[in-house]
């Protein structure tokens, strides 16, 4: 017994298309992965059963994992019209016009379904214009995107729709859409016969990263380099382009790797905070926005544990100004595994983030009367100033004083770590001025 039965076979593509476009998959028995939604007790289940209906939905996963040929199919399989539009090449007008053409089909009994592709590009007034259509029924909304859709698409329309995750497929199923496209006479690559290296077709799954796309275009690019006939690795390796396709420095990957960044220096690993910093430097990122992360992170997760780690984040931003890319990669470099490899404490953050805590939840606190300023006559008979003793005329530079405000005269905001320089830190701080209580609040 078939799976899909009954499925109606889509459009032919031109014989001159690229490989991946011939090798979409005509019904959902040829649909390739994602069976945490397709397979028993996934949630797309009632959906594909012959007559159900298929509700509005958004399909969020990586590129090449399938989002759009599922939302085509799962069209087809509810036997609705289906009319699709990119978010980047169409604007108001278009949407307009495919509205128009569904209210007329819906009016001779066909229902549709739209497509919007990368639905995250609309704006969010081009994303209210679609409100209306899909509240009334007139399209069932079906969009795609790249983009966390909590964050890129309007609550309004996410709760009109229900949202799938897609994920990037594994190197097994890549393998064996790439050895499928090879072997197919009639819209793939066997007319030419070719045979493929294993450790080609190896490289191939591992290269595409999760993009079945970019699985066949890789191979449609090495079936064009193959000698006698056959296909080796050293062809995929030519077919492969250097810079990293899936960093977005817009959108998700860019904060995912930023994150992965800050972490790997968070967490001491230099190899791989290097790493997370080649992914953003052969992706595109702006060499300055991961400078000024590095004098942010040299404050906040190293701080006084080691005093030259803010020093080297300032001078790697000043010299990359300086010498720009290639070579800043470089310093860059430098300045990430410096601070990757320094003891780190976040002791000044907690302190800062501590003294306005206080700050907040006590008000305007007056200054002590011994602190204040006192450049006139006046100010000094109101007690301004007086019995202020300066530190630098007593033994040591120090006496032992109060600066805080009398109601929080016993807080305590920073306490250094036992990390680097803060070992001495502490140590200076306590015969200044022993242990102190927690702040009063």
């Amino acid at each position: 017994m078939e799976l899909f039965p009954r499925e109606p076979a889509v459009s032919s593509v031109p014989a001159d298309a690229p490989l991946a476009e011939r090798m979409r998959p005509r019904t959902l028995a040829e649909f390739e992965g994602q069976e945490h939604l397709l397979g028993p007790g996934g949630p797309l289940g009632p959906v594909l059963e012959s007559g159900a209906k298929l509700p509005s939905c958004i399909f969020w996963g990586p590129p090449g994992s399938g989002k759009t040929t599922l939302a085509r199919l799962l069209a087809e399989r509810a036997g609705l019209r289906f009319a699709a539009i990119s978010a980047v090449l169409s604007g108001v007008k278009d949407l307009r016009e495919e509205i128009a053409r569904a209210e007329e089909e819906r009016r001779r009994g066909r229902r549709t379904a739209l497509f919007v592709d990368e639905i995250h590009r609309f704006n969010k007034a081009q994303q209210d214009a679609l409100l209306p259509h899909v509240e009334r029924g007139t399209v069932v909304l079906l969009g795609a995107t790249t983009e966390n859709p909590s964050f890129e698409v309007i609550p309004a329309l996410r709760s009109r729709a229900r949202i799938f995750t897609l994920k990037p497929l594994d190197e097994s199923l890549l393998a064996r859409i790439v050895t499928h496209a090879l072997a197919d006479r009639e819209r793939g690559l066997g007319a030419r016969e070719l045979g493929l290296a294993p450790d080609a077709l190896e490289l191939i799954a591992r290269l595409a990263q999760g993009d079945a796309r970019r699985a066949l275009g890789l191979l449609e690019s090495a079936a064009d380099r193959a000698q006698q006939g056959r296909i080796e690795r050293d062809q995929v390796a030519a077919a492969f382009e250097s810079r990293l396709p899936d960093y977005d420095k817009g959108g998700e990957a860019h904060y995912d790797v930023i994150s992965a960044f800050i972490k790997s220096l968070r967490g001491s690993d230099p190899n791989a905070a290097v790493y997370w910093l080649a992914r953003m430097l052969d992706g595109g990122e702006e060499p300055r926005f991961i400078a000024r992360r590095l004098m942010i992170f040299a404050s906040e997760d190293v701080g006084n544990a080691d005093p030259l780690g803010l020093v080297v984040a300032t001078a790697a931003a000043e010299a990359f100004d300086r010498v720009g890319l290639p070579e800043g990669r470089l310093i860059l470099a430098h300045a990430t595994t410096y601070l990757a490899c320094a003891p780190k404490s976040n002791a000044s953050y907690q302190a800062i983030n501590a003294a306005s805590e206080v700050a907040r939840e006590r008000g305007a606190l007056a200054v002590p009367l011994h602190l204040r300023n006192a450049p006139t006559e006046l100010l000094r008979e109101l007690g301004y100033g007086k019995g202020y003793r300066y530190p630098h005329d007593a033994p040591g530079h120090f006496v032992r004083e109060q600066y805080l405000p009398d109601e929080i005269r016993d807080a305590s905001f920073y306490e250094p770590s036992d990390q680097g320089e803060e070992q001495a830190i502490s140590q200076r701080q306590r015969e200044r001025w022993g242990s102190k209580p927690e702040p009063k609040r």
